[in-house]
């Protein structure tokens, strides 16, 4: 089929089912994927052999060591996938939900009504589990979805889909309403993101490049973010105990994360303290610290920081520091550096923790704690289907309720408008 008419039939189908999923009950969608997650443990087995082609495909085409391991799936991965399957199942389904009903003077009823964007495309990379992730977030949020995974996770991705359409199948939910596109053709990424007939809004996972393009050629809305440049600004009061493990986690827990600390700022009342300390713990680590002239004074193997240094994502052993006057100018250099992503202060003093939260520009900002929580799991929200750095519509950690939007609904008595 010419791959265009392949493209308006998937969009064609989707918006058809994303009105029957619009109509779904809480039961019936719950059903479905109760038993997903029992078919993806029976078939776990040919799930692993599927994984296995895109494996032995990836070492032959050389990819590297990072790439094989976001690919790889196994028992534990599957089990995993079963498991966020049943975590969504139990979590409310917010659609149908009504807030801020009130009466108005003319005798009307308001209220707000939580509804499905409709159809979402989701393009990722790598992660097969992703395509699992992103079916259910969307399913169970009353929307369709159309997929379309990494070249490089084919086989797995297919096979994936194979089982979540039986599931459909088997509780008489509509088949369309999750497809994952057989084809690694780029052109058909081009198609999806500009089919504003048929799809609601597209949602990016992957590197930067893929992002910048999606944004810039989209005709669909977008939901996205570029870069995870998190920062923790460890204050004149804070305890220094905590400030340490915060860093070493929020640096150390897994590099290549967007919630991963990658600028350290300190104030300079306790920099000549901190500094030396947070360097040896981290040495073990082999981070390298880049700083500015302030850092190198009390950290004598720190390389010199440019303007670049402080706003790049890393996603690695590397992380850039700076000695700061106090909260203005932590919040000043995050506002200009950072990627309003996820910001953290160390602070005993309420007022002063206020006022970061309050100036700072991120979709996260934490008081005492690791960037590293900046998690759809970790804030409650069960999965996440990616996390948002826009204003609009949703931002942070996006859940269920980033999957949907509101529309007003008027009740009324016969009331005419004067």
């Amino acid at each position: 089929m010419i791959l265009s008419d392949y493209m308006h039939q998937l969009g064609q189908r989707a918006r058809t089912a994303s009105r029957q999923m619009a109509r779904a009950s809480t039961a019936q969608k719950n059903a479905s994927l109760l038993r997903l997650a029992d078919l993806l443990e029976a078939e776990a087995g040919a799930l692993i052999a599927a994984n296995a082609l895109d494996l032995a495909a990836g070492r032959e085409q050389q990819l590297d060591a990072a790439l094989l391991d976001r690919l790889t799936l196994d028992a534990k991965g599957v089990a995993g996938m079963a498991e966020g399957v049943r975590q969504v199942a139990a979590l409310d389904d917010p659609i149908g939900q009504t807030s801020n009903g009130k009466y108005l003077p003319s005798g009307i009823h308001l209220s707000q009504m939580r509804v499905p964007l409709g159809v979402i495309g989701i393009i990722y990379e790598s992660r097969p589990n992703v395509t699992v992730d992103a079916a259910i977030l969307c399913f169970k949020s009353g929307n369709a979805a159309i997929l379309r995974g990494g070249k490089e996770a084919l086989n797995s991705n297919q096979a994936i889909a194979r089982i979540v359409h039986r599931a459909l199948c088997e509780t008489d939910m509509p088949e369309d309403a999750v497809q994952v596109l057989d084809t690694t053709d780029r052109e058909a990424v081009s198609l999806l993101i500009q089919d504003d007939r048929h799809v609601d809004v597209i949602v990016p996972r992957g590197g930067r490049g893929l992002i910048e393009r999606i944004s810039r050629d989209a005709r669909v809305p977008v939901i996205k973010h570029l870069d995870g440049n998190c920062h923790i600004y460890v204050a004149a009061d804070a305890d220094l105990a905590m400030a340490e493990r915060l860093v070493v986690n929020a640096k150390t827990r897994r590099f290549g994360v967007c919630n991963a600390l990658e600028s350290l700022l300190v104030d300079s009342a306790v920099a000549a303290v901190f500094l030396p300390k947070i360097a040896a713990a981290l040495a073990p680590r082999s981070i390298e610290i880049r700083g500015c002239d302030e850092t190198r004074k009390f950290i004598a193997h720190a390389t010199p920081a440019s303007d670049q240094d402080y706003a790049t994502e890393y996603l690695g052993p590397v992380m850039s520091c700076r000695v700061v006057a106090d909260v203005d100018a932590a919040v000043e250099h995050i506002n200009r550096y950072g990627s309003g992503h996820t910001d953290a202060i160390v602070t005993a003093t309420i007022e002063r923790a206020r006022q970061f939260v309050r100036d700072v520009d991120s979709a996260s900002v934490m008081v005492n704690a690791s960037t590293a929580f900046a998690d759809g799991f970790e804030y409650g929200l069960g999965a996440e289907i990616g996390i948002s750095t826009d204003k609009i519509h949703a931002r942070g950690p996006v859940g269920l309720e980033g999957l949907t939007s509101q529309k007003w609904v008027v009740w009324g008595e016969g009331q005419t408008r004067p």
